[in-house]
């Protein structure tokens, strides 16, 4: 972590997947990355590279077919993190009947190396009657690659003409037919091999005779160890997870309220007759999180209990949560102005809106402060303008409009995804100092996304340089502008128009990225990489530590690695870096 800077959002291990065709595509793969507080940081790669999917994980604006598999976010906000809730006899009948029910199933726990036995020998009759993994694997691997074939074809036979075009229509219908029949034979051999290992148990009768001694063994312990009392620390400990239950359920309504402290009843009933050990904040935290975030109680008075919550966005599951993050933390600015805005809502409704939902003041006072925002954004006569429609404004007033309302909420992160591709290149510089500007007196966060290398070096003060849903570069601006330690970033340098000299060809990265929806073996750039090493092919390279603030993930940088040069085009480029942004 950098000195004298708190992290606002720190990012672990994050995984990103979608389901598409029947098949997963891994799109983020393992990103770490801490954002500090009122910085600026671009996030830069081609298209494709996971920029844009990345931030949507903070804003629970992912598609509907994709979800975080695996990884956290975490959101070091006060506001989201504090939580109290009321005394009253209503709250006190709540955590009388939770504490009550959690020293009732605290009984299970003398039990669970027991159970966990039974389950085995279940597990064991089990297997015997059903597919290996292998098997399992090597069937779900042939249909799925059948019905990814059979997609592609269905997709195909769309697209020619009935008209001209009959026989490839004829041809792809057949290869459809074909390939349902390779499906169905597939699940019918799947079907026929596991009732062969159903009747082959059902003859096992030395097996089910010892099935049936140990089980009954068990049951009679198990039965046994369940009726001991519990120890005073455990009913203390049940009082301390109770108080957290109420906590973490408290912002809800009162249906809702009802609904979670069921769920997390029954999750801490299956955790105790398991054994899991409750006393442990990582194991207590899984067990909440499988339905809600965990409020960790710090303290109580008369007349409340107040605690501290893990805030981890990728768990949040509820719509209610992601409303009090989305716009009002976590604000997004578009690439397309016009797409962003309501063409048949006025520009002041609009902003107005976004203001009453999340601040609830009255119109009136929502219209002033909209009126506000409109002059500090650079809108020209803005009492006589808050009544236009989106096309009466220009483009550029339009994306200052998006502006408007994404800090209409002063949110903490304000993500910038590519806000200037769709304007005119003199207006774009305009709307990069007018965001950089407002930064200094709304004291947001920035996140930058982008493929342009200027708006980077004009914007950030550090660089994230995604390739293949990985972060293969991470430095202060000028540490990866001045000092690019990876072959990826070499090329991305390379290829900047503004670098070209007369009379010579344009650099530019050949080959195209890997498909994400297959393991990547070894540097997912090795196949594109002219500096790529046995290694690379192999094995995946670790991040390497260049400086305190600048990281790198090649395998060049091992101290056994071959001394390489960086490309000349890049070398020595601080004056042109100065003479073509204007920095």
């Amino acid at each position: 972590m950098e000195e004298n800077k708190k992290v606002l959002l720190s990012v672990k291990d994050l995984e990103v997947k979608f389901k598409v065709r029947g098949r997963i595509l891994t799109a983020i793969r393992g990103i770490s990355l801490d954002v500090y507080e009122n910085e600026s940081i671009a996030i830069v790669g081609e298209s494709g590279s996971g920029k844009s999917v990345f931030t949507k994980t903070f804003a629970g604006m992912l598609d509907q077919n994709g979800f975080i598999s695996e990884g956290s976010i975490i959101f070091n906000e006060p506001d989201l993190q504090e939580t109290n809730v009321q005394k009253s006899k209503i709250e006190a009948f709540f955590l009388e009947r939770i504490h009550k029910n959690l020293n009732k199933n605290s009984k299970l726990e003398f039990g669970a190396e027991i159970y966990k036995k039974m389950l085995n020998l279940k597990k064991e009759k089990q297997d015997l009657a059903s597919l290996s993994d292998e098997e399992k694997e090597e069937f779900d691997n042939k249909i799925a690659d059948l019905t990814y074939e059979r997609t592609e074809s269905f997709n195909l036979k769309q697209t020619f003409d009935p008209s001209k075009e009959k026989e490839l229509i004829k041809a792809e219908t057949e290869k459809i037919n074909a390939l349902d029949r390779q499906i169905k034979q597939l699940e019918l051999e799947r079907k026929e091999l596991i009732k062969h290992y159903q009747v082959a148990l059902a003859n096992n009768t030395e097996f089910n005779e010892r099935y049936a001694r140990e089980m009954a063994t068990y049951k009679e312990e198990y039965n046994k160890a369940i009726q001991q009392e519990i120890s005073d620390a455990t009913n203390e400990r049940n009082l301390l997870i109770a108080k957290e239950v109420y906590l973490s359920v408290g912002r809800y309504n009162f249906t809702r309220r009802i609904g979670l402290i069921n769920k997390l009843e029954r999750a801490l009933k299956k955790a105790m007759r398991l054994g899991v050990d409750l006393t442990d904040e990582n194991q207590l935290n899984n067990i909440f999180d499988t339905v809600v975030f965990r409020v960790k109680y710090i303290d109580e008075s008369e007349t409340r209990i107040h605690g501290m919550c893990n805030a981890d966005l990728a768990k949040v599951k509820y719509t209610k949560d992601w409303q009090q993050i989305r716009g009002r933390k976590v604000a997004t600015i578009f690439q397309d102005p016009m797409t962003s805005l309501n063409p048949i809502i006025t520009i002041g409704k609009q902003i107005t809106s976004i203001i009453m939902k999340h601040q609830k003041v009255s119109e009136a006072e929502a219209r002033i402060r909209a009126v506000e925002l409109m002059k500090k954004v650079g809108i020209p006569n803005a009492e006589n303008r808050y009544d236009d429609y989106p096309f009466q404004y220009s483009g550029g007033m339009r994306q200052r409009i998006v502006i408007a309302i994404a800090l209409s909420c002063q949110p903490k992160i304000l993500i910038c995804d590519e806000p200037t591709t769709a304007l005119d290149v003199t207006i774009q510089a305009q709307i990069l100092k007018l965001i950089k500007d407002l930064q200094k007196e709304f004291n947001y966060t920035i996140v930058f996304i982008t493929h342009d290398l200027g708006v980077v070096a004009n914007v950030a003060d550090r660089v994230a340089v995604l390739y293949a849903g990985q972060i293969v570069e991470l430095g202060n601006v000028d540490e990866v502008f001045y000092d690019p330690r990876h072959p990826y970033t070499w090329a991305l340098l390379s290829s900047l128009p503004q670098l070209a000299q007369k009379n010579t060809k344009l650099y530019s990265i050949s080959g195209t990225p890997p498909s994400l929806y297959n393991k990547i073996v070894g540097d997912p750039f090795a196949p594109r990489n002219p500096y790529c090493l046995k290694i690379d092919t192999l094995v995946d390279s670790p991040m390497f530590k260049v400086t305190d603030t600048h990281y790198a993930k090649t395998w060049l940088l091992d101290p056994r690695a071959p001394k390489i040069e960086k490309p000349e085009a890049i070398q020595n480029i601080h004056e042109k870096l100065i003479k073509a942004f204007n920095i």
